[in-house]
C-alpha cells in the first residue's frame, strides 16, 4: 500500500475537524474549522487541501457550512468514520497493482498465485483501516504512537 500525500493530508484533516467537534459531542456539533485554519495547523497548501475537502464533502464524511462563520464538520460522529472511509475517498482503491485495483490485476502462467497474494494483502490493510476509526486515533496517547515490537524471525 502506498500513501500518498493526498491521503495523509485528508487523514490529518479530518482527525482536526474529529477533535472541533469532540466539544460539541460529535456530528453537527463542535465548532466548524475553516480551510484556511486546517491547512496553517495541519501545514497543508491550501489549494491542495480544498480539493481534498471537496472529495470528503462528496463522500459524504464532512459537511460545509458558508459565511463569516463557516467551517467544515463530520457528518458522522469520530467512532463512525473510519480510516478506510477517507482513504477510499480521496484515493479510491486501498491496494492497487501497476494502478489498477488490486482484484483487477490479471496473471497467467507460472505468475497467476500472484493475484491471491494481492488480493490477501489488501485484505490484511483494509482489516486494519476498516477498523480504525477516527476516535481511536484522537484517544491515543502520545506513547502509544510508537509501533509495537516485531517479532523476530527465526
Amino acid at each position: 500500500m502506498y500513501v500518498s500525500a493526498r491521503s495523509d493530508y485528508a487523514l490529518r484533516a479530518m482527525l482536526a475537524v474529529a477533535a472541533a467537534s469532540r466539544g460539541g459531542g460529535g456530528s453537527g456539533g463542535g465548532e466548524l474549522v475553516k480551510a484556511a485554519s486546517l491547512a496553517e495547523v495541519q501545514d497543508i497548501p491550501l489549494s491542495f487541501l480544498q480539493g481534498i475537502l471537496l472529495d470528503l464533502r462528496r463522500a459524504g464524511l464532512l459537511h460545509s457550512h458558508r459565511g463569516a462563520d463557516g467551517g467544515y464538520a463530520l457528518t458522522r460522529p469520530a467512532d463512525e468514520i473510519t480510516v478506510g472511509d477517507v482513504l477510499r475517498a480521496v484515493g479510491g482503491s486501498l491496494t492497487t497493482v501497476r494502478g489498477l485495483p488490486a482484484e483487477r490485476a490479471g496473471y497467467h502462467g507460472v505468475a497467476a498465485g500472484l493475484t491471491d497474494v494481492w488480493m490477501a494483502v489488501h485484505g490484511a490493510i483494509a482489516t486494519v483501516v476498516d477498523s480504525t476509526t477516527l476516535a481511536d486515533l484522537l484517544t491515543r496517547n502520545s506513547t502509544d504512537h510508537a509501533p509495537p515490537p516485531r517479532e523476530r524471525r527465526r
